[in-house]
Order: structure tokens, then sequence, then C-alpha cells
């Protein structure tokens, strides 16, 4: 993946590993349609709802530190500012930024670019 579809993150705390080393920069990539599907279908989500962060979390975090895999268990162990950082980091990254166009001023002839955002269903 590249610079558009992953950011680096720095932890506020960090992951404290079985051997006492903490693990604070990372990098997390954007989120599949699969990642979501797969991880609501996940049998701890379903059990409790509230799991679907930890499980989703450990499928983008491509890397933590120097430790080969990031997994749920690791996800479980982190501090709770840390993992309410990574849904922070996980929305902006995933979110829609609307489209822009380019247009032109029906007053002035000036041309410039407009970002089109669709406004939340019911308003």
């Amino acid at each position: 993946m590249n610079a558009h579809t992953e950011v680096d993150f720095t932890l506020p705390h960090g992951y404290v590993a079985g051997d006492g080393n903490t693990y604070r920069h990372g990098r997390m990539r954007m989120a599949t349609a699969l990642d979501e599907v797969e991880s609501v279908a996940h049998p701890r989500v379903q059990a409790n709802e509230a799991y679907l962060p930890i499980v989703l979390l450990s499928r983008v975090i491509t890397q933590l530190g120097t430790l080969n895999a990031v997994t749920a268990q690791m996800m479980e162990r982190l501090f709770a500012a840390d993992v309410a950082y990574l849904e922070d980091l996980y929305i902006q990254l995933n979110s829609y930024d609307g489209v822009v166009v380019q247009t032109r001023c029906p007053h002035c002839n000036s041309e410039f670019s407009l970002r089109i955002i669709p406004a939340p269903e019911g308003e």
C-alpha cells in the first residue's frame, strides 16, 4: 500500500509485550469491505459487539514496532487510551471526504475547486 492508503502512528502509551518491551510506533492501512464484513461476522463480535474495534484494528494495523504480526489478543492488552486513539485514527483514515469538482463562478468567471460532501440522511 502507499501513502494514500496507510498512515504512521504513535500510541499515547504503547503496547507492553510479554517480554516487557513497549511498542508505540506503528502503521495502519485503510480498511477494505472484507475487513469490515469479516470483523462483524467474527465469533467474539457475535457474542459481544463491543469487541468489534479489537478485531477490526487487528486486521488494519500492519505494523507495531518490530513485531511481526498484530493480533486481537495484542489489541486486548492495549491501554484504553491507545484503543481510543486508534479508533479515531481508523475513522479519519476511512471516512469519505466527498468529491472534488472543478467549476466556474457565474459572476466573475473564476475557476475553482469545490468539495461536495453528501448531507447525512434525514437532513
